[in-house]
């Protein structure tokens, strides 16, 4: 099935200049970026990413640290779009918890922290990326980052030597 999900690189990646690294990822994958762009998210934007429902899953705390995280840097938003891609995007992008993260996805070669070593120093995790979790998820987070003119649809050199 093909589908849509959202990526977005979130400001510890672009700080430590990872974006070429982490789309590579995607596209050696044979994931095709439909639309891309950096924005600067302000927190009532994040809370319209975070939604309460984070709230209600991880603790209103989690969500605030979430929200200024997210907000205090430059993001770069991706919407990839391949056969099941919202699985395949989890999958690469690897554990929530860096250091449960497998070598080879992208929070396991990029990052290591723990979530106790954050919460013990009242932080975010850190963890470079996140990835809608599933298709409803990947359908408000695409709505609320990408204006339907800003998805494009063409055909990748793979796409016309198969077909």
């Amino acid at each position: 099935m093909i589908e849509r999900t959202l990526v977005l690189i979130k400001p510890d990646g672009v700080q430590r200049c990872l974006i070429g690294r982490i789309v590579s990822k995607f596209e050696d994958a044979g994931l095709k970026i439909v639309g891309m762009k950096m924005q600067w998210a302000d927190k009532s934007f994040a809370l319209r990413h975070y939604t309460e429902d984070l709230a209600k899953r991880r603790g209103d705390h989690v969500r605030q640290q979430m929200v200024e995280f997210i907000s205090s840097g430059p993001v770069v938003a991706i919407v990839l779009e391949g056969a099941n891609a919202i699985e395949n995007v989890r999958k690469l992008t690897g554990s929530t918890e860096p250091k449960a993260a497998l070598p080879g996805t992208i929070r396991g070669d990029f990052s290591h922290v723990s979530y106790e070593h954050a919460d013990s120093r009242k932080s975010p995790v850190k963890n470079v990326i996140h990835a809608s979790s599933d298709k409803e998820d990947s359908e408000h987070e695409i709505n609320l980052w990408f204006d339907k003119k800003e998805l494009h649809t063409y055909k990748t050199v793979h796409e016309q030597l198969v077909l």
